[in-house]
């Protein structure tokens, strides 16, 4: 079943703990040269904490949005190095939660995730949450336990989906390793999530959500993604680094 209302694809790209300051500018300016006024996919930007500012300056009246790629659940307080979501308002519009580097580099939890994830509607933006399993849980036939614990963890307390979060599934052997799932294994991941979706907690607000796939997208294998019914969209690591490979991604979902 699909969307009464078409789902209109989201391509996000993460820049991770990459630029200096100068290099972003550059990127940044050649970003908005490329894809300010384009029509038919919405495209966010989710630059280093450092130069978040600077984004929303450069951006600003452009049709691309800037994300931030973490947030802490506390509004304010004695936390050293952490970024509020109140903080995050008027310069970024959304927020990257539950990435599996922060889960299984940092070591954050469902619980985690979950706090994040309220803390980011409360402040009035968009949450993108981010779900995938590692490599051994994949074979062994785990991965659709993996993603209902994680969706159920991040979604606990919670009575409806929230209607603007976006899902991004993102398996985490594929994340930088160049072995990118094919089409029809991200279809199927995708289509599995919005089940769970569904499951937990309608079909209409599950055929409504916006669904990412992530992990080695490319120029030459975003098309792929594009054409497969359940995947609205892209989360892009390193090709989102480069103003030529990101626009060919974009383009690719454009319908």
């Amino acid at each position: 079943m699909t969307s009464a209302t078409p789902r209109v694809p989201i391509v996000g790209g993460n820049w991770k703990m990459n630029t200096t300051r100068a290099e972003a500018h550059a990127l940044l300016r050649d970003l908005r040269a490329r894809f300010d006024g384009l029509r038919g996919v919405e495209v966010v930007i989710c630059p280093p904490a450092a130069w978040l500012g600077d984004a929303a300056d450069l951006l600003g009246g452009s049709s691309l949005a800037v994300a931030a790629q973490n947030v802490y659940w506390e509004p304010k307080g004695a936390f050293t190095g952490e970024v509020s979501a109140p903080m995050l308002v008027g310069t970024a519009a959304a927020v990257l939660i539950g990435h599996s580097e922060r889960r299984h580099v940092f070591g954050e939890t469902d619980e985690d995730t979950n706090r994040k994830l309220r803390a980011v509607l409360d402040a009035g933006l968009r949450p993108v949450l981010a779900i995938g399993e590692l490599r051994e849980e994949a074979e062994g036939g785990r991965t659709e336990a993996v993603l209902r614990r994680q969706l159920t963890g991040a979604f606990e307390g919670f009575d409806a989906l929230p209607p603007d979060l976006v899902v991004a599934y993102e398996p985490v052997w594929a994340i930088g390793t160049g072995l990118a799932a094919t089409a029809d294994d991200a279809q199927e991941r995708c289509a599995m999530v919005r089940a769970i979706l569904a499951e937990r907690f309608d079909r209409t607000s599950a055929d409504a959500c916006r669904i990412q796939y992530g992990g080695s997208v490319n120029a030459g294998n975003a098309a792929g993604y594009a054409a497969c019914p359940d995947v609205d969209g892209v989360l892009v690591g390193g090709a989102s680094l480069d103003g030529a490979s990101f626009e060919a991604i974009c383009r690719a979902f454009v319908a």
